[in-house]
């Protein structure tokens, strides 16, 4: 407790420090807003959030937060880490992403969300990572159309299955979710 100059004890003192009214020149050098208790930087909250909301950070796709993360990744490791993920970083194609930490016995929370994927959904992701690796080998952009993967898929389609407008409902319902997550872009000024 601290005595005033008239002898009584000060209120304020025997608070904790957090209860106390907040000083202009104790607030934090990276406050962004009001009660912002963070530490770290706008950029690498940025690539945090990026991380966060996923399915990834792309060099390509992010070409202002990939550096920040390769300049921050030990302290985004750490604040991963704190809610039981992992930062997995490919520097090679630019690409990085987090997944659940593999805790073993140990009980946590689940933070990630999992999509369930059908057999054409397992297919076409199989078919578009090929065609990517392909196009990555030659330095070339990985572009492809509707009418092609939905030929590609027909390969799977049943033989003895007679509703074709039902299996490319379903190829179309395939690319939507594939979209969703952001794996799949469509291009500019292209209609498929």
């Amino acid at each position: 407790m601290n005595w005033s100059n008239n002898g009584a004890i000060s209120d304020e003192a025997a608070m904790p420090a957090e209860a106390q009214a907040p000083d202009a020149a104790q607030a934090p050098a990276n406050t962004l807003f009001l009660g912002d208790s963070g530490e770290l930087p706008l950029d690498t909250r940025r690539a945090l959030v990026q991380l966060l909301a996923g399915p990834s950070l792309d060099g390509r796709r992010h070409p202002k937060l990939w550096p920040i993360l390769v300049r921050d990744e030990v302290v985004i490791r750490r604040r991963l880490a704190e809610l039981f993920l992992e930062l997995v970083i490919d520097r090679d194609v630019q690409v990085a992403f987090t997944r659940q930490a593999d805790t073993g016995d140990l009980e946590v929370p689940l933070l990630l969300r999992r999509a369930q994927l059908t057999f054409i959904d397992s297919i076409l992701l199989l078919h578009l990572r090929q065609r990517l690796t392909q196009a990555d080998s030659q330095g070339d952009r990985a572009v492809v159309s509707t009418d092609e993967i939905t030929e590609f898929l027909s390969l799977y389609e049943r033989a003895a299955n007679t509703d074709r407008a039902g299996f490319v409902k379903r190829v179309h319902g395939s690319l939507g979710k594939i979209k969703n997550h952001s794996i799949l872009q469509k291009i500019r000024a292209r209609e498929d």
